[in-house]
Order: structure tokens, then C-alpha cells, then sequence
């Protein structure tokens, strides 16, 4: 069950003053759980969210060795004199990451960006991230700061200036994505997303099942689940650079990658759909002639209108 907006940022509030050395108001908080059900269920909610947050925010180093640092991460602020304040920090941190998770802004103050298919564009953050959206794609990024964004269709390459503070957060249709300094790839598909990184890592749903996918390793998310796999990091976002890796994949899904890539529409035929296929393809030698696929692909490639056919020879 998915609480109502209002009871969870009700949640929020309840545990930012719970965290509280100084808190007293037991009373009143313990009313507040037995007045509703749907209470006790948007903190518990928010708890296993803040708890996550808490983890990621644990996880860098209290003194952070600047020459082994991630080059996208930011300088790390002054050490805190006392542990106490570098708790009641890590716990506004954590607070304001599970807003993030919990309560996405809608579209207001969201700046749109679209590519046409073969087109890509690169969009260049305050902070001096990056993200380049790929051919046939929408993304809206939201906030003065830049920090949240919502993938809506394609694909998009993200290289992000790490901040533990305010970290980067990915919309991808019912799925979150925190970055933890990072350069990563997703792509969205009819089944669902698939997410590269090369560097750093991602945490995917970190109010639900907080799933860290490293450098080097990619998820693929189809039929509700997720499926981690390694992946070169060369080939992340190899798209950008103008080529483009299949590794057992059906002509449909290379048909569809090629056309938004290519800005060439591509189908995959009726024959052979059972076919898995897996090639390096310069993306400028088939624009140049789509025939160029046949021996890469070991698939017939045949013009019929204004359509490139991909089928078994």
C-alpha cells in the first residue's frame, strides 16, 4: 500500500523530531500511530527509508582521502569537532533524502528536454554534471538545484558530481535511482529499464529494496524483478561516443535501439524472431548503408519503403 502524500509527510515530520536527543512528546506521537493505521504504516515506511539512507551517508569515510576520491565527487566539507555533530548532520541529511524518495515535487518548476530519434543532446547542469539524452528521448529536471530528474522515455547518459548531502535522485517510471558518485546509463524498454555503471555505483529503490549496482555491473529490470549482470564499463553510454553493443539480444529490441540511435527506421521481420544476436555496430557506417549490418548481424537486411527490414538469411 502506498500511503496518502499528506500522511507520509506527516511521517516525515514525526521523525525528524523523534530523532531529537531532546524529544518528550512520547504522548502525543504514540496517539498519532494508534489514531490510524495508515500512521504506523507511513512511519514504519519512512524509518526503513531514513534507515537506508542513513547506511549510505555511513558509508563515506569521516575524513575522506582527496587523492582517492571519485574525480565527480565534491571536496568534502570541514570535519565536524564533535561525533554529535556529525550525527545530527548525518540524520538532516538522511531526512531530507527520504523526502526526496518519498515525495517526488511533480512538474512544477521541471525543465523538459526532447531529442528527435538520431539525435542526442547534452545537458549541462549548475554543478557541472552532465547528462546526455539519446536519440528518440524526454527527460524533465526538476528543482533550482538540479539534483532530481525524471527519465520518460529512451535512454540517457549520467555523469554526476557526487554530493552525500543532496544526492542526484533518477525518476524512471515507478523506479528510483540515487546516485553515490557516479557515471551510469539507463535505458528504458518495454519491459522495464536496464541501468549500466562505469563508475561508482547506483542504489535502485532505496525505500524499497535498496539494491546497489556497482561499477562495472549493470540491472536489468523486466516482469517486476531485477536481474545484475557484470558489463564492460567501456561500453556504457557507447552509445554517445557512435557505437552501440548487442550481447544475445532478439532483432526487435536491435531494430528499435538502431532506429532511435539512427534516426532510420528499422523492423525486425516475422521470420527468425527466436534469433539472439550480439555485435559491435558503428553507428555512422550504417547510417552511411544499413546493408553494413548483414555481416556483423549475420541477418538479412532489406529495404521495403521507408522501412529497413532486419530477418533470418
Amino acid at each position: 500500500m502506498n500511503p496518502d502524500p499528506s500522511i507520509r509527510e506527516e511521517a516525515i515530520r514525526w521523525a525528524a523530531r523523534v530523532s531529537d536527543p531532546e524529544f518528550g512528546d512520547w504522548d502525543d506521537f504514540t496517539a498519532w500511530l494508534e489514531g490510524d493505521p495508515a500512521h504506523a504504516e507511513a512511519y514504519d515506511t519512512v524509518q526503513f527509508a531514513l534507515d537506508e539512507a542513513a547506511s549510505l551517508l555511513e558509508a563515506a569515510p569521516g575524513v575522506p582521502d582527496v587523492a582517492s576520491a571519485p574525480a565527480n565527487d565534491n571536496p568534502p566539507p570541514p570535519l565536524a569537532g564533535r561525533r554529535w555533530a556529525w550525527i545530527g548532520t548525518a540524520i538532516a541529511a538522511s531526512l531530507v533524502l527520504v523526502a526526496t524518495f518519498l515525495l517526488w515535487p511533480g512538474a512544477r518548476g521541471e525543465a523538459d528536454y526532447a531529442t528527435a530519434p538520431g539525435e542526442t543532446r547534452l545537458i549541462a547542469l549548475s554543478d557541472g554534471s552532465t547528462i546526455t539524452l539519446g536519440g528518440g528521448s524526454r527527460i524533465a529536471i526538476a528543482g533550482e538545484g538540479k539534483r532530481k530528474a525524471r527519465l520518460e522515455a529512451g535512454q540517457a547518459l549520467f555523469t554526476i558530481r557526487h554530493d552525500a548531502r543532496d544526492p542526484f535522485v533518477l525518476a524512471v517510471g515507478s523506479e528510483t535511482l540515487v546516485d553515490a558518485g557516479t557515471v551510469f546509463d539507463v535505458r528504458m524498454n518495454a519491459d522495464g529499464l536496464d541501468l549500466a555503471v562505469s563508475e561508482g555505483a547506483v542504489v535502485v529503490n532505496p525505500a524499497a529494496q535498496a539494491l546497489r549496482v556497482d561499477a562495472g555491473r549493470k540491472a536489468v529490470l523486466a516482469a517486476g524483478s531485477y536481474t545484475v549482470m557484470p558489463v564492460d564499463p567501456d561500453e556504457v553510454g557507447e552509445w554517445s561516443r557512435g557505437r552501440i553493443t548487442f550481447r544475445d539480444a532478439g532483432p526487435a529490441e536491435v531494430a528499435a535501439e538502431l532506429s532511435r540511435a539512427t534516426g532510420i527506421a528499422f523492423e525486425a521481420g516475422s521470420a527468425g524472431s527466436a534469433v539472439r544476436l550480439s555485435g559491435s555496430i558503428a553507428l555512422d557506417q550504417v547510417r552511411a548503408d544499413p546493408r553494413s549490418l548483414e555481416p556483423i548481424l549475420g541477418m538479412k537486411v532489406r529495404r521495403d519503403g521507408g522501412v529497413w527490414v532486419i530477418s533470418a538469411q
